[in-house]
C-alpha cells in the first residue's frame, strides 16, 4: 500500500512532465537549504535565479507557476526574502497585474472583429509578398495598442478555422460540422501536395504576424507588460513613452517590415510559399456562404467592437485613467452592448490571463529575493563602472542575451529596479537614467524573437493547437525567426548605442 501511495505521489508531483525534470526540480528543492546553510545566502540566492531561468526555458515541459512557485515558497521560508517585501513589490507594481487582469480580458471580446478581418485580409489579397508585409504590420500596429497574446490567438484561431475549412473538403466531409482534421489517412492523395503547400503557406503568416507583435509591441506603453512596468518607474504616460523609445523601435519597425518583404521575394528561411488555387476555392466559398448567413444581431457586435476599439486607442493615448481600468472600461461596453450577460461567458475572458498574472506574482518575489540580497548590485555596479557612453550597448546585449532563454518581463524587472536604485543614489543624471530605460526596455523586446522562450506570443503559437498541424516545431521556429532576430537585434543595438 505504502508502495502504491509513493508511486501515486510520484506521479501527481508535476503531472505530466517527464521524470528527469521532476527529479530536476527535487535536487533543486534539497540543493537550497544545503547552500543557504552551509555556504551563504548570496550564493542561495544565484542558484534560485538560475533554477527560476531553468524553469522558464523549460516552460513546454511544465508551466513555470509550479516548480517557480515551489522554489518561492522555499525561498520564503529559508528568509530570502519576506511576505512583506514580496507585497511591497507587488503593490509597487499593481499597475502591471491592472494590465493583465483587465486588458487581456477587455481585448478578448474583440475576438470576433481581429479574426474578421485577418479573415478579409488573407482572401482578399493575392501577392503573397504583400500578404506577408500586411500581417506584419497589421499585428504589429494592433500590438501597439492591444495585447500582444491576444492579437496571436486571434491569428492562431484564423489559421485553425482555415486549415480545418480545407481539410473537412478535401476529405469529403462537411465544413460546419465538427471532425477531426488532424488525421490525413483519410484525405485523398490527390490534396497531399496541397495540403502540404498550405502548411508552409500558414507557417509563413503565422511568423510574420508573431514577429510582429513584437515590432509593435516594443513602440507603445501597453505593448507589452514589461513596457508597463518601465514606463510606470519612468513615469511616462502613453504619449511620452512612445516618443522616448521611437529613435529605436521605429528604425526597427521599418527594418523589419523590410526583413518581411525580402524574406517573401527571396522565398528564405521556409517563406515565399503561395496559396495553393484549389484551396483559396474552397475557403472563399466558405467565407461567402458565413457572409450571407450573417446575422443583423453578429454585424452590430461587430460594429460595437469596433468602436470600442477606437475608444480604447483614444483612451490609452490620451492617458484617462491607468492601462488596466480602461481595459476594464472596454469589458463593460462590449459585454453591456452585445448581449453578453452570463457570468461563465465573462468568466471565460480571464482564462488567458490569470496563469500569467499569477506567474508575474512569482516573478516579483524572485525580484524581492534578488533586492534583499543585493544579487545584482555587483553587476550593475560594473556596468556603471563603464564609460557612459558604452552603458546602453552593453545592457542592451545583457537584455537581449537573458531575454532569449528567459522571459522578457522577469528580465527587465530585475534591471530597471536595479538600475533605478542606482539612480535614486545619486550614481546617474535624470537623463542618463532615462537612456538605460530605453535599452532595458528595446534589449528585453527585440532579441527575444530568437526563440520561443524569448516572446511569450512565440510560447503561446508553439503549444497552440496550430503548430503541430502545420508542422511548426521549435527548431523550425527558432530557424524561421533567425533573420528577424539578426536585424533587430542589430540594428537595436546600433540605434540604442549610437542615436540616444
Amino acid at each position: 500500500m505504502s508502495g502504491s501511495m509513493a508511486q501515486a505521489f510520484a506521479h501527481n508531483f508535476l503531472g505530466q512532465s517527464p521524470r528527469w525534470y521532476k527529479a530536476s526540480i527535487v535536487a533543486f528543492l534539497i540543493l537550497n537549504p544545503l547552500l543557504f546553510w552551509l555556504v551563504s545566502p548570496a550564493a542561495a540566492g544565484w542558484l534560485l535565479v538560475l533554477e527560476f531561468i531553468f524553469t522558464l526555458a523549460m516552460a513546454l515541459k511544465c508551466y513555470p507557476l509550479m516548480p517557480g512557485g515551489l522554489l518561492l515558497v522555499q525561498a520564503l521560508l529559508l528568509g530570502m526574502t519576506t511576505p512583506q517585501a514580496l507585497y511591497e513589490e507587488l503593490l509597487h507594481n499593481f499597475p502591471v497585474i491592472l494590465l493583465l487582469m483587465f486588458m487581456v480580458a477587455g481585448i478578448y471580446f474583440m475576438k470576433e472583429l481581429l479574426l474578421f478581418l485577418f479573415s478579409r485580409l488573407l482572401l482578399g489579397v493575392r501577392s503573397k509578398v504583400l500578404l506577408g508585409l500586411l500581417f506584419c504590420f497589421l499585428s504589429a500596429f494592433l500590438s501597439a495598442f492591444l495585447d500582444a497574446l491576444t492579437v496571436t490567438a486571434v491569428i492562431i484561431s484564423a489559421a485553425v478555422g482555415f486549415y480545418s475549412v480545407y481539410h473537412r473538403v478535401a476529405s469529403g466531409n462537411d465544413p460546419r460540422q465538427e471532425g477531426d482534421f488532424s488525421d490525413d489517412q483519410r484525405l485523398p492523395k490527390l490534396h497531399h501536395e496541397d495540403l502540404e503547400q498550405f502548411r508552409a503557406f500558414l507557417r509563413s503568416l503565422l511568423m510574420h504576424g508573431a514577429v510582429g507583435t513584437a515590432l509593435g509591441g516594443v513602440c507603445t506603453l501597453v505593448g507589452e507588460p514589461q513596457n508597463l512596468l518601465i514606463g510606470h518607474e519612468m513615469g511616462w504616460h502613453f504619449a511620452e513613452f512612445l516618443l522616448k523609445i521611437a529613435p529605436v523601435s521605429l528604425p526597427v519597425l521599418a527594418a523589419g517590415l523590410l526583413t518581411c518583404v525580402l524574406l517573401e521575394k527571396l522565398r528564405w528561411f521556409g517563406y515565399g510559399t503561395l496559396l495553393p488555387d484549389n484551396v483559396r476555392a474552397v475557403l472563399a466559398d466558405y467565407a461567402a456562404v458565413d457572409d450571407a448567413e450573417r446575422t443583423p444581431r453578429q454585424r452590430a457586435a461587430l460594429l460595437v467592437q469596433g468602436l470600442a476599439a477606437l475608444i480604447l486607442i483614444a483612451g490609452l493615448a490620451l492617458h484617462i485613467a491607468e492601462v488596466g481600468l480602461i481595459g476594464l472600461m472596454v469589458i463593460v461596453l462590449i459585454t453591456a452592448f452585445t448581449g453578453i450577460t452570463e457570468e461563465h461567458r465573462i468568466g471565460n475572458a480571464f482564462k488567458d490571463a490569470m496563469p500569467f498574472t499569477a506567474l508575474l506574482v512569482v516573478f516579483f518575489a524572485v525580484v524581492a529575493v534578488i533586492h534583499d540580497q543585493q544579487l545584482f548590485t555587483p553587476l550593475i555596479q560594473w556596468v556603471l563602472a563603464l564609460p557612459p557612453e558604452q552603458q546602453p550597448g552593453m545592457l542592451f546585449i545583457a537584455n537581449g542575451l537573458l531575454s532569449a532563454i528567459s522571459d522578457n518581463v522577469f528580465v527587465a524587472t530585475i534591471y530597471i529596479t536595479e538600475v533605478k536604485q542606482a539612480f535614486l543614489n545619486g550614481h546617474m543624471s535624470r537623463e542618463h537614467f532615462e537612456t538605460l530605460a530605453i535599452a532595458i526596455n528595446t534589449g528585453t523586446n527585440l532579441p527575444s524573437v530568437a526563440t520561443p522562450n524569448g516572446q511569450a506570443a512565440f510560447l503561446f503559437l508553439l503549444t497552440s493547437a496550430i503548430a503541430p498541424l502545420v508542422r511548426l516545431s521549435y527548431g523550425r521556429m527558432v530557424w524561421m525567426a533567425l533573420p528577424y532576430t539578426v536585424v533587430m537585434g542589430l540594428l537595436g543595438w546600433y540605434a540604442v548605442s549610437y542615436w540616444l
